[in-house]
């Protein structure tokens, strides 16, 4: 798997992209540093060829780097400008875009790519507008758009924790991002990562609130929230906020990583994807679990403060991670991605 990191730009402790092997048995061990970059916090890989897209969160910018060896990565093309603190990017399971979000000034842009994985235009997309701004007239809330998930009929959802929207678009070739239509949270939830359940539904975890929200699609095309639960029976805590949303491979649990108090939740999932129930909760493993992914029975948590990566084993009954099994070393780890 691919590491992405925070550098010493951003007072981290990493270099670059990593790689990492995991075996049958869920050891892991480093396989060293693919390439130098600059807060490469968040990663997305080509889906067909061996390109791999980063962020520079502190630099502004997205670039490709494309694999050169088992896991040796080189700069492709020189880097595009993106937002301030760009902070997510994900691919279009066509090839045709990466759309990189910005947490610092709410960007959604949108990348165009050439049959070769190389970056050939950019195109921001419009502006949110705060649906809760009639409650706090006097203090303007920042756009912070977070994150973006590629959906099965083509359009894109992206998430804005600012002003606490989930935002639907249509891709138009050679355009950009054109809005469909948004679906708007709770004020003060804060939607930041997402995960499209078997059903259609999407499952969008906030992170200053610490719940689930289950997203469904009407007949009609449209999303609209049809729950929100807490990402834990026991509740937030002082200082929690919700990191990353990952599903099982039958999309039967769904589990949220909790900084803060450092957890992993578990959630049971219903099959029609909107009855979300926590069912428990096990200690991350180490400090800050900024991300997480859950592969093959396995769940491997990205710990950006104990410079650290921990495998669990999941029970496939229960859902819950049993561990942790495995531990490697790795500089302010902030994403996982297979590389595969």
């Amino acid at each position: 798997m691919w590491v992405g990191c925070y550098t010493a730009d951003r007072d981290g402790n990493g270099e670059g992209i990593t790689a990492l092997a995991a075996d049958d048995d869920g050891q892991l061990s480093s396989l060293g540093l693919a390439v130098h970059a600059n807060s490469p916090s968040f990663l997305a890989l080509h889906p067909t060829l061996p390109v791999v897209y980063a962020v520079a969160e502190e630099g502004k910018t997205v670039r490709a780097y494309r694999q050169t060896g088992d896991a040796e990565l080189e700069a492709f093309g020189d880097p595009w400008p993106a937002g301030e603190a760009t902070c997510h990017v994900a691919a279009d399971p066509l090839g045709r875009f990466i759309v990189a979000t910005c947490w610092g000034d709410g960007q959604v842009i949108l990348y165009e790519l050439d049959h070769d994985g190389a970056i050939t235009s950019r195109t921001s997309a419009a502006a949110a507008v705060d649906p809760h701004s009639a409650t706090s007239p006097d203090e303007p809330r920042p756009s912070r758009a977070h994150s973006s998930l590629m959906l099965p009929d083509g359009r894109v959802m992206t998430t804005d924790l600012g002003h606490d929207l989930v935002r639907v678009w249509q891709y138009a070739p050679g355009e950009g991002l054109k809005p469909d239509h948004h679906v708007i949270l709770p004020e003060g939830s804060g939607p930041r990562h997402m995960a499209w359940h078997h059903s259609g539904t999407v499952l969008v975890n906030t992170e200053y609130s610490v719940e689930v929200a289950a997203v469904r699609m009407e007949p009609d095309g449209a999303y609209v929230l049809a729950s929100l639960v807490a990402a834990s029976a026991t509740g937030a805590k002082d200082g929690d906020s919700g990191a990353e949303i990952a599903l099982s491979a039958d999309g039967g649990f769904a589990y949220v990583g909790v900084r803060g108090s450092d957890r992993i939740c578990v959630l049971k999932v219903s099959a029609g994807g909107t009855d979300v129930q926590p069912v428990g909760e096990v200690p991350c493993g180490g400090e800050w679990p900024r991300h997480h992914l859950v592969r093959e029975g396995w769940l491997y948590v990205a710990h950006e403060r104990s410079n650290d990566v921990v495998s669990f084993r999941i029970d496939p009954t229960t859902g819950l991670p049993e561990g942790p099994v495995s531990r490697v070393e790795t500089g302010s780890p902030s994403v996982l991605i297979p590389a595969v």
